[in-house]
């Protein structure tokens, strides 16, 4: 097979591809007998009929067009591998010669992913959260310690926020009471919205002893799905005030595993800075992913997008499926309209496909390339999470034609390295930060769930740094796991 690939206007390629007689009757000889398998032959099983009754029954031409159909798909992906063509959309293909007898000739026309030229890239700053622990914080954090060991004492005054109730309630809708909505001896924290704002407002100055009765818009109340009110009765039985302990050694003794207050405030610190470096450099990644998709002013292929937003729905559909739900279901539930969701995931779709284009360029601008250990260490990596030997790893991925997706992953990967180690990064007073005084120090890193909580909340976790992992990495564990199949399309 001989196949070359000619430039096109509009972001196509044209894949011309010939294959000679003899490899092509190859693929005449198994169309016949795939035929033979489903056509009925008297005095032969299914299968067993000779090519030549084949052709005398039906005619050489049938052997062909079938050969055609079944072969054309695996010819050009062939020439796809072997000419590493980036194709976005599937092809359209047109057979010149070779229906009828001879060598086979086809042309293939498809849409390939467009390059960019950035510009800018290197002069981006990024403004994220300072990465130390500030005193506030860490007050902060041993308030709420003190508010987990504070004690309940009765009180004889009106409740208020902060405070704790103990109620019987039942709620209805349209004279049904709902099990859900009725406890007797219920403690409630005044204030927390854990019910219906409404039962917070009538809680504020309630005395013990009092009975309360009013209504409240039922929580998943639209005009989609319309609910009728909620009605509640509650009687307030006691009314407690937090007493919160001492800040000193003895609670640092009760709540951590340090002797002293001095001791325990010093590790808070050392944790929360740990925690609110790890959020930084999420945080700066996600901004370069922000500030990248700005420089990207090239018209997005639509196959691009579609492509990328079929990707976040089956994954998005996938996490919702391991919690029991539907997409459709978590749409009802959340209160989310279809039209709006498909609009944001479009957005976001956008812009990773904007983000995923830079970060090319910027690999290519700066001569950054997957190099054979970067390979080889992924091949080593995906081995060991499929428990397969690197060499059967490394063959089948190579057969499969995944390694030029690879290697421009590992590319994209290492440029949004260079771009955290180049762009100039500040926090929110101006001083200036090197990413590499954000590294997290591994023993320290291991900070406890109530030091997660304490640092300041960073950005959320977008996906930039996923488009600078490799975004082939299930595929390619899936192939290292499930025999490749010849002749797919790309």
């Amino acid at each position: 097979m001989k196949a070359t690939v000619e430039p096109l206007e509009g972001n196509k390629v044209k894949l011309s591809v010939e294959v000679d007689e003899q490899e092509f009757e190859q693929a005449v000889d198994a169309a016949f007998k795939k035929i033979a398998r489903e056509v009925r032959i008297p005095g032969f099983r299914p299968g067993k009929a000779p090519r030549r009754l084949l052709e005398s029954r039906l005619g050489t031409g049938a052997g062909r067009a079938q050969a055609l159909n079944d072969s054309l798909p695996e010819y050009y992906s062939d020439a796809v591998r072997t000419h590493e063509v980036d194709v976005i959309a599937p092809p359209d293909i047109e057979v010149t010669s070779g229906e009828e007898a001879g060598p086979v000739t086809f042309e293939a026309v498809v849409e390939v992913r467009p390059t960019v030229e950035l510009a800018g890239y290197g002069e981006i700053t990024v403004e994220i959260p300072s990465p130390v622990a500030a005193d506030d914080e860490v007050d902060a954090q041993l308030e709420r310690v003190r508010s987990q060991f504070a004690e309940l004492e009765v009180v004889e005054r009106p409740a208020e926020d902060g405070d704790y109730v103990t109620i019987d309630i039942e709620g209805s809708q349209d004279g049904e009471v709902l099990d859900g909505l009725v406890a007797s001896a219920y403690l409630y924290e005044v204030g927390s919205g854990g019910i219906v704002p409404e039962l917070d407002e009538h809680l504020r100055g309630a005395s013990a002893g009092d009975e309360l009765e009013f209504d409240a818009e039922h929580p998943n109340d639209s005009e989609d799905t319309p609910e009728e009110p909620l009605h509640f009765e509650v009687t307030v039985t006691e009314v407690k005030a937090k007493v919160l302990p001492e800040l000193d050694d003895e609670l640092a003794a009760q709540a951590s595993e340090f002797d002293t207050l001095a001791e325990w405030r010093d590790d808070l610190v050392q944790r929360m800075t740990q925690v609110k470096k790890a959020q930084a450099q999420m945080a700066v990644r996600e901004k370069i992913g922000e500030a990248l998709a700005e420089l990207v002013d090239t018209e997005l292929p639509e196959p691009l997008v579609a492509a990328e937003m079929q990707e976040r729905l089956q994954d998005m559909a996938m996490r919702l499926q391991a919690q029991g739900l539907t997409l459709e279901q978590w749409l009802q539930f959340s209160g989310t309209d279809s039209e709006q969701f498909v609009a944001d995931l479009r957005e976001t779709a956008e812009r990773s496909a904007k983000v995923d284009l830079a970060l090319r360029a910027v690999a290519v601008a700066e001569a950054i390339e997957a190099l054979e250990e970067d390979l080889e260490d992924e091949f080593a990596a995906v081995a060991e999470r499929v428990a397969q030997e690197v060499e059967a790893v490394r063959e089948q991925l190579t057969e499969a034609g995944h390694l030029p997706a690879l290697r421009a992953d590992i590319a994209k990967r290492k440029a949004l390295e260079w771009l955290t180690d180049n762009v100039t990064i500040v926090d929110e007073g101006g001083t200036v930060i090197a990413f590499a005084d954000l590294t997290v120090v591994d023993d320290e890193a291991d900070a406890d769930e109530d030091a997660t909580d304490d640092a300041t909340d960073g950005p959320a976790g977008d996906d930039t740094a996923a488009e600078a992992d490799p975004a082939t990495a299930e595929a390619a564990e899936a192939e290292a796991t499930t025999p490749s199949e010849e002749g797919e399309s790309e």
